[in-house]
């Protein structure tokens, strides 16, 4: 017993004193850690400056009940309890008596508000004994930010979200996830804790030990007002004609700027909503749109003129082993190559496509190559699909894969590649990169600017440009569009009905049709270039892509123009930093000064309006975009948390 006396006594001094920095050490690496606070991610913003996401910081107010000596507890205990009783409603006794029994059981990390504002969070700090701070008053406080969108689900996934998956693991779709690591995420920082018992940590001071730098800002393409359009304009055809899913995408013709871009799909309780981007990632058999890239091929090639007849006979016509139908009862007859695109006639591009290509079908894929049809645009947004055009010698070629091809089966292509295409028409040739982002800043710094990026200078020659540009009129005038027609408004375009899952047992009894329209408008200098694509809508109400898609476009197009008129502008750039850093001054200038006294937001576009407002705790009411003309609140009224704001926009 003696001898394990002795070797006890020395285990002791040597852990005291031999090895007790070391172990004093690991102590405070369990005890004491460097937690992470994440950054602030960057703002995004559409073209014409309203805010689409937004992160707000959000607050936990902790109290640690043992930090305070008994007499500054003893001292500032009923201030605090009548604060926290004006705050909340309930009797001051309540918070002493619950104040003075935490204290009892030694509690360190009462929670004593969640998730509140900045406003609310600085009327806490101002709390008797809780202005002391973390040592002497024991306050604690826990920030996190919240990502807002003031669009509400409009274009929400194209801008981006945070989602995770079944493992666990952040995915961002969208704009946030193309740009979020490298502009939008920021720098996080680190900030000292301390472990206080059952897996809780509490702030050792209040300030971060290392602090944290928000993101850059995001200034995208989108035009809010366009993208309101779009939205509701499919939002209305899909519940009218209970379709699968569908998509918009508005394309700035000269830049490939993105205006607009809606996915709505159908869930199990019939409503729409932004479930996946259709646009960018669903790839598909195009139909009936790609007739014009295979009659451009031929007129390229000088295998045909638009004048070169062709007989479509009596609407059905044997291609090797299988028949190809026309949709008209009868068939169209002999007509000229340009009116078989007018009238989309299967039969009459399969039959020219067929006999001027059949001895050499590499020589039409080569061309469909050269505009790179069979590669991805490479858009910033992930999740591109992949087209597949077939060329000889795959598995999939046969003898009918080239007239398949000449009317838009036999391939696939996605919405977003089909209408840079069209856009390249529109354009006088040049191919342009669809693109999503204009600019990125650090306040009104600029970070890097994003300029219109050329896939192929020149996709035809004038005389066939100028040819397509006249038969995508008269389509709208007299072929398959021609229920789109108005002669107040000129458009230009083509419509799609593409037959899907044709390949299955039953499909003649339940047939399925994507149903689309691509073109662009004015059809004189276009300014702007549109696909709309809607699948499976019910077919007892209508299919045909004149029908079903074309409405769409054609609403898209005449509310443009009527709610956003096009305006000439000169670009000059210092004028346009001389403005926005005005407007950035203005506005920061108001987020700093008011906190609980109101501001003038007259002038400010509402989305600014409402971001400012409701970071000072107020409700806000409006019922529109654009820029505040009036607030139901004077400026210099005193206001309280969760207060309602009516805002009149003009």
């Amino acid at each position: 017993m003696f001898i394990f006396g002795i070797a006890v006594v020395f285990k002791l001094f040597s852990i005291q004193f031999i090895q007790g920095d070391k172990y004093r050490e690991m102590a405070d690496k369990r005890d004491i850690k460097e937690m992470v606070i994440p950054a602030n991610r960057g703002n995004v913003y559409s073209s014409n400056g309203n805010l689409l996401a937004t992160s707000i910081p959000k607050y936990d107010i902790r109290f640690d009940a043992l930090a305070s000596s008994n007499k500054n507890f003893e001292k500032h205990i009923k201030g605090l309890s009548d604060s926290l009783s004006v705050y909340f409603g309930k009797p001051s006794s309540y918070y002493t008596q619950k104040l003075r029994k935490e204290r009892k059981n030694k509690s360190r990390y009462l929670l004593l508000a969640r998730n509140i504002g900045y406003s609310q969070y600085l009327r806490f700090r101002s709390f008797p004994l809780l202005n002391l701070g973390a040592y002497k008053g024991g306050l604690i406080v826990e920030q996190s930010t919240k990502r807002e969108y003031p669009l509400g689900v409009v274009a929400q996934r194209t801008i981006g979200y945070e989602r995770k998956d079944e493992a666990g693991n952040v995915t961002r779709p969208g704009i946030d996830g193309a740009f979020g690591e490298s502009y939008l995420k920021g720098k996080d920082g680190l900030r000292l804790k301390q472990k206080i018992g059952k897996g809780q940590w509490k702030p050792i001071v209040d300030y971060d030990h290392v602090e944290p730098v928000d993101g850059y800002d995001v200034y995208t393409t989108i035009d809010v007002n366009i993208q309101d359009i779009a939205h509701h304009a499919l939002l209305e055809q899909l519940e009218y004609y209970e379709a699968e899913h569908g998509c918009v995408v508005v394309m700035d013709v000269k830049t490939g700027e993105i205006k607009a871009i809606a996915n709505l799909g159908r869930t199990s309780t019939n409503t729409y909503y932004e479930k996946l981007n259709y646009a960018v990632g669903e790839s598909h058999e195009p139909g009936s749109s790609f007739k014009l890239m295979a009659l451009m091929v031929a007129l390229e090639d000088k295998k045909i003129d638009t004048s070169t007849i062709v007989d479509t006979g009596r609407g059905k016509k044997h291609f090797y082993g299988r028949y190809i139908t026309d949709s008209k009862t009868g068939g169209y007859g002999k007509i000229s190559a340009a009116r078989a695109l007018e009238v989309s006639s299967n039969i009459g591009l399969a039959t020219l496509i067929d006999d001027a290509y059949a001895d050499n079908p590499q020589q039409f894929i080569d061309k469909l190559k050269s505009w790179h049809l069979n590669e991805r645009l490479g858009v910033a947004i992930k999740g591109e699909g992949k087209p597949d055009i077939p060329q000889p010698g795959d598995k999939k070629w046969s003898r009918n894969a080239l007239p398949s091809i000449a009317y838009g089966y036999n391939l696939r292509l996605t919405p977003l590649q089909t209408l840079a295409f069209y856009n390249a028409i529109a354009n006088n040739g040049k191919m342009v990169k669809p693109r999503f982002i204009k600019e990125v800043k650090e306040h009104s710094k600029s970070i890097e600017k994003f300029d219109e990026m050329i896939l192929v200078d020149q996709i035809a020659s004038k005389e066939t440009l100028d040819k397509i540009h006249e038969i995508l009129k008269n389509t709208v005038e007299r072929g398959t569009g021609s229920s789109l027609y108005s002669k107040y408004f000129s458009m230009a375009g083509k419509t799609g009905t593409t037959r899907v899952e044709y390949w299955k047992d039953g499909w003649e009894e339940n047939p399925k049709y994507i149903s689309s329209f691509t073109g662009y408008f004015p059809a004189e200098n276009p300014k702007y270039s549109c696909i709309v694509v809607i699948h499976e809508p019910k077919v007892k109400k209508g299919f045909y892509g004149a029908d079903v898609s074309g409405p769409v476009f054609k609403k898209v197009a005449q509310k443009i123009f009527t709610d956003t008129p096009i305006k000439e502008e000169i670009k000059s750039l210092n004028a346009e930093t001389v403005q926005l850093t005005k407007d950035y001054n203005s506005y920061n200038d108001k987020a700093r000064t008011y906190i609980t006294i109101m501001p003038s937001v007259v002038g400010l576009p509402v989305m600014d309006a409402v971001a400012l407002l409701e970071n000072m705790g107020l409700k806000v009411v409006f019922n529109k975009t654009g820029r505040v003309k009036s607030q139901s609140i004077s400026k210099g009224i005193k206001v309280k948390a969760n207060q309602t704001i009516e805002l009149e926009v003009s």
